[in-house]
């Protein structure tokens, strides 16, 4: 009973709360629909006004678009009366000056019509002249005709003969005059530049006191004993063969006592070669391995000898910029020799006879000293690479940045290229001088009875030439002509052309003088 009870509780209960909850509800829907219909209300209100302020906004607008459209329209049609009023001005202001301009043509033209006039007239007389030229002209050709012809048969010659006779005077007075003057020329020019240059010369040379360069290529090695040479060579010749695979030097022994010979064309290499055969004999242990171990010492004491003798040559001369590679060739040339006088010595030389001579001249040294330091740079590696030292030296400062008249100045001290500035006639002059130096340079008996023959050929081959003499060991040339054939004053001319050809033809130090020699002998005997 008292479950039932208790279940009708919860019942009643839950009906309570249910109608509780749906009232509750309701009246919250009422509340929301409520607020809907307001803001409705309010929105259609404001909606109504947008619509009034626009329809307002819009016939403003359309107010002011009009009344824009006039003004624009007005301003046009200003403007366009103020064009058209512009237009009227410019055109009758081209018409004034077209109207002008005519006025000035018709009076150019009535001008051209008198000058036209007046040239027609002028016209007439000189064809009337020209008439009378033309007659007077035939006149003289008869005259001048007729006065060849008397001429002619006065002198018993023809024209022809008359005109050759005449130019036969002529070339040999041309050649008589051509001598005088060539003989005051090169007197007046010796007279002031002979004196000048022989005491440029001759302060260079005093002033240079340097010792001789000639030295002779050592490319042998004293050993202590002969019985070395078997340990040189080595069992079945490998000690020998592996020393020539690792210097590139052939070595070459004999039955010369105490001594071997070590041959190659790189100077640098030999000499690398013979610091190793020298290290190698104080050693006393000749093998391979030692041999290679030997060459790479000897290798790097050598190439710092060359850095260090290039180094030197250029602190000696003042010049301290120049390329690592260049002081590096440069250094090489003390193991080079050219007629046995050291390459580098002579450079040194030739560097301080140029820095002279340019003090002389008024010149700057510093260029003259650096083109005469490196005009032979190319001697160090000419045999590898062709063609000609001067030019290969060139080519080398030019590519390690060498100023272009330093690299002229070096193609041009053997007329590789034509001199065309002091600086390379002194590097010319400094070079002929540090050879031409008395025992600066060796040369072989063959080169020199060559030089001698060609000389006398150059000068025999000219016409009239009896015979020749080269003199003073082929530094003057003696020229006996035949007297009947050749004049004194083709004696000078004669002896300026064969000093020219042996120039052009030949290479050969210092100078060589060439003196003609006319002779003309009377002989009689009294009885």
């Amino acid at each position: 009973m008292t479950v039932l009870v208790a279940i009708a509780c919860l019942a009643v209960g839950a009906l309570v709360c249910y109608f509780a909850v749906t009232r509750q509800s309701s009246t919250k829907v009422q509340e929301a629909r409520r607020q809907v219909d307001d803001a409705k209300a309010e929105a259609e209100k404001q909606l109504g006004d947008a619509r009034t302020q626009a329809e307002k906004i819009t016939a403003d607008a359309k107010s002011a678009a009009e009344s824009a459209k006039r003004e624009a329209l007005i301003e046009a049609k200003e403007k366009i009366m103020q064009m058209r009023q512009a237009s009227l001005n410019e055109e009758e202001q081209r018409k004034n000056e077209i109207h002008t301009l005519e006025n000035r043509l018709v009076q150019r033209e009535e001008s051209l019509d008198k000058r036209n006039d007046s040239l027609d007239r002028r016209e007439h007389q000189l064809q009337s002249y020209q008439g009378q030229l033309d007659r007077r002209k035939s006149d003289l050709d008869k005259m001048e005709e007729k006065t060849t012809t008397e001429l002619e048969r006065i002198a018993g010659l023809s024209s022809d003969e008359a005109h050759d006779e005449l130019i036969g005077k002529i070339r040999q007075q041309s050649v008589r005059e051509e001598a005088q003057i060539l003989r005051e020329s090169e007197q007046r020019v010796r007279a002031k530049a002979d004196k000048t240059a022989r005491e440029i010369v001759s302060t260079a040379i005093q002033r240079c006191a340097a010792d001789q360069a000639g030295e002779i290529t050592v490319t042998s090695v004293h050993i202590p004993s002969d019985d070395l040479k078997g340990r040189i060579i080595g069992r079945e010749g490998r000690n020998i063969r592996t020393f020539e695979q690792v210097t590139g030097v052939s070595l070459v022994i004999d039955d010369t006592p105490e001594t071997v010979v070590l041959s190659s064309f790189d100077p640098v290499r030999r000499e690398t070669a013979r610091v190793t055969l020298e290290n190698l004999i104080a050693d006393g242990r000749i093998h391979p391995a030692r041999i290679e171990d030997m060459y790479k010492k000897a290798e790097t004491l050598v190439n710092e000898r060359v850095r260090e003798a290039g180094e030197q040559a250029a602190f000696d001369m003042g010049i301290h910029d120049l390329h690592p590679e260049l002081i590096k060739t440069l250094g090489a040339l003390r193991y080079r020799t050219s007629y046995g006088q050291n390459v580098l010595s002579h450079s040194v030389q030739v560097a301080t006879l140029c820095g002279i001579m340019a003090s002389e001249l008024g010149m700057d040294e510093a260029p003259a000293k650096r083109a005469g330091l490196l005009h032979d740079i190319g001697k160090a590696i000419d045999h590898e690479v062709e063609g000609p030292h001067a030019v290969i030296g060139a080519d080398l400062a030019r590519r390690y940045g060498e100023k272009p008249e330093i690299v002229h100045a070096i193609e041009a001290h053997h007329a590789d290229v034509e001199p065309d500035t002091v600086l390379d006639v002194l590097v010319q002059a400094a070079d002929a001088i540090s050879a031409a130096r008395p025992g600066a340079r060796r040369e072989s008996a063959e080169n020199y009875i060559k030089r001698l023959e060609k000389l006398e050929e150059i000068a025999n081959a000219h016409e009239g030439v009896e015979r020749t003499y080269a003199m003073q060991a082929g530094r003057e040339l003696h020229v006996m002509v035949e007297p009947e054939k050749i004049s004194d004053a083709q004696a000078t001319v004669l002896a300026h052309d064969i000093a020219k050809q042996i120039e052009d033809e030949m290479e050969y130090p210092g100078q060589v003088r060439v003196v003609v020699i006319r002779e003309s002998r009377a002989v009689d005997t009294a009885k």
